[in-house]
C-alpha cells in the first residue's frame, strides 16, 4: 500500500515548525513529506529591520532547513501557484519557471502573507517593503546610497530628496524599521563631513490614531515619545494619497521630496487563498479550531494565511498573524495530522498571548511579556532574548550573538554591496504577488494535465 503524501506550503514559522514535528513523530514508514518553498531556508522574519540597518548580516536570519541530520523532508524548489482540491493536486511554479502537479494525500497550507498595499497611484512602482531578507537587503543597499548620492550632488534639492525618508505604517514592522534605520543614517553621517545632519529626516505615518494601540496607551506613548526624541517625525491619522519617484504627497496635502518610501502598512494572506475558491474571514481561510479547511478533504491551513479560531480570547476572535500562533499552531497542526493518519481524534488550538515585544535598537525598547509593562534595556533584554531563544538552531543563536556583540563593540562599516544599483526594485519584484492562478485558469490546467495523463 502505498505511504500517505503530506505536502506543506510555506517554510514560515507554521510550515517549518509543522514539518520538523511530522520528522520527528512519523516513521518513514507512515508518510512521504514534502515542502514546497522557493528559498531553503525559514527567515526569522521579526529581526529584518536589523538586517536592513547592518546589526545582522542577512545570513544569520535565514535558517537552513538542510542542515538536519534526521532531514527526510522532500524540498520542492518553487512557489505554490494553485491548489485543486477536487482532483488533489497542488500546482507549483518551480524555480525554473516549469510548472508541475504535486499531488497529495493531506494538504497544509503555510503560505503565509504578503505586503498589504492599496489602489494608491504610484504605490507598487516606487514603494519597498519589509516582507522577504531580499527587499531588507536592498533597502539598507538603498538607504546608504542616498547617503553617497546626496553627498556627491551640488543639487539642493536633489540632495533634500534624497534625505528624507518615509516609512508607511505604525504597527511593530514600521516602527522597528524607521527605528534602527534612523540610527542606521544617524551612525553613518559622521562619515560624510559634506552632509548637514539636520537635513537627514526619518517621517513614521499612519492612519491609525495611536502607534502599536496592541502595546497600551502607556506603552505605545513611550514608543512614540522615544521616536520623536531621535528627530523621527510621527504623523498618525495620516495616509499617502499618490507616491512618485521623487517625492511623496500625504492624505493632509503635504508634498515631500522623497525617493524612499517603506511600506509596512499591514499584510495579506498568500494570493494563493483565492485559487482554493474557499471561505474566507478577512481575507483568510476560514477553518476549524483543529484547523481543518471545511468542505475539503484533506485540506489543513494555518499561520497567516489562515483565520484560525482564537479560543482563548473568545468572542469569535481569530489568531492574529504573529510568529509565536504560527509556531504552536504548527506544532498542534502536525499533532492533528498524525492523529488523523492513526485514527486518532484531532484537538483544538488553544494558545493564549505571551505578550509583545518591540525592539527599537541601541538600548531603547519596550516590551510587554505577559502583560508586564517593560521599557529601556530591561525591554531591550526581553526583546532580544525572546528572539534569540526563537531562533530554531544554535547555528542560527550562535551568529545573531555574534552579531550583535560585533555591532556594539565595533560599529557599522556602512558598505553597500551595490545590489541591483541599476534598476529600483518595486514591491512585486520581491514577493510575485502576480504570479498566481485564477480559480479559472487552475481548473483548465488540471483539465489539460489530466487528459494528457
Amino acid at each position: 500500500m502505498a505511504r500517505p503524501r503530506i505536502l506543506v506550503v510555506g517554510a514560515g514559522f507554521a510550515g517549518v515548525e509543522c514539518v520538523r514535528r511530522l520528522e520527528r513523530s512519523l516513521t518513514p514508514g507512515e508518510a512521504d513529506i514534502a515542502l514546497v518553498t522557493p528559498f531553503s531556508y525559514q527567515l526569522y522574519l521579526p529581526l529584518l529591520p536589523q538586517v536592513a540597518s547592518g546589526v545582522l548580516t542577512p545570513q544569520s536570519v535565514a535558517v537552513s532547513l538542510r542542515r538536519s541530520r534526521r532531514h527526510r523532508t522532500r524540498i520542492v524548489p518553487g512557489g505554490a501557484i494553485g491548489v485543486d482540491t477536487k482532483a488533489k493536486v497542488c500546482v507549483i511554479r518551480k524555480i525554473t519557471d516549469e510548472i508541475v502537479n504535486e499531488p497529495y494525500d493531506h494538504l497544509v497550507l503555510a503560505a503565509g502573507s504578503v505586503t498589504r498595499t492599496f489602489d494608491i497611484p504610484g504605490l507598487i512602482d516606487n514603494a519597498r517593503g519589509m516582507k522577504t531578507l531580499a527587499e531588507a537587503a536592498y533597502i539598507r543597499d538603498h538607504v546608504i546610497s542616498q547617503l553617497d548620492l546626496a553627498d556627491a550632488s551640488h543639487d539642493e534639492a536633489e540632495r533634500e530628496s534624497r534625505l528624507q525618508f518615509v516609512v508607511v505604517g505604525g504597527g511593530y514592522a514600521g516602527t522597528e524599521t524607521a527605528a534602527c534605520l534612523q540610527r542606521l543614517t544617524a551612525n553613518a553621517v559622521r562619515h560624510y563631513p559634506r552632509l548637514d545632519p539636520k537635513l537627514i529626516k526619518w517621517h513614521l505615518i499612519d492612519i491609525a490614531p495611536k502607534l502599536m494601540p496592541e502595546l497600551g496607551d502607556k506603552l505605545g506613548r513611550t514608543a512614540l515619545e522615544i521616536l520623536r526624541k531621535r528627530g523621527i517625525e510621527v504623523s498618525l491619522g495620516v495616509s499617502v494619497a499618490e507616491a512618485a519617484p521623487d517625492k511623496v504627497t500625504f492624505t493632509d496635502g503635504r508634498v515631500l521630496p522623497c525617493r524612499t518610501l517603506i511600506w509596512t502598512a499591514g499584510v495579506a494572506a498568500s494570493p494563493l487563498v483565492a485559487t482554493l475558491d474557499a471561505e474566507t474571514v478577512r481575507g483568510r481561510l476560514a477553518v476549524t479550531p483543529e484547523m481543518q479547511v471545511p468542505g475539503m478533504d484533506g485540506v489543513f491551513a494555518l499561520g497567516d494565511s489562515a483565520a484560525v479560531p482564537d479560543l482563548a480570547t473568545g468572542d469569535g476572535a481569530i489568531c492574529p498573524p504573529t510568529a509565536q500562533h504560527a509556531i504552536r499552531q504548527g506544532r498542534m497542526l502536525a499533532d492533528n495530522l498524525i492523529a488523523s493518519l492513526r485514527g486518532r481524534p484531532l484537538q483544538p488550538y488553544v494558545h493564549k498571548d505571551l505578550g509583545l515585544v518591540v525592539d527599537l535598537g541601541g538600548r531603547d525598547a519596550v516590551s510587554k511579556p505577559l502583560g508586564i509593562e517593560l521599557k529601556g534595556m530591561p525591554a531591550q533584554l526581553v526583546a532580544r532574548g525572546y528572539h534569540w531563544t526563537g531562533l530554531r538552531t544554535n547555528v542560527a543563536k550562535t551568529r545573531v550573538l555574534t552579531n550583535w556583540m560585533l555591532n556594539a563593540i565595533a560599529g557599522d562599516d556602512f558598505v553597500r554591496t551595490g545590489f541591483q544599483a541599476r534598476k529600483p526594485a518595486t514591491l512585486r519584484d520581491f514577493e510575485y504577488t502576480d504570479a498566481y492562478l485564477t480559480p479559472e485558469q487552475l481548473r483548465a490546467h488540471t483539465a489539460s494535465s489530466a487528459t494528457r495523463g
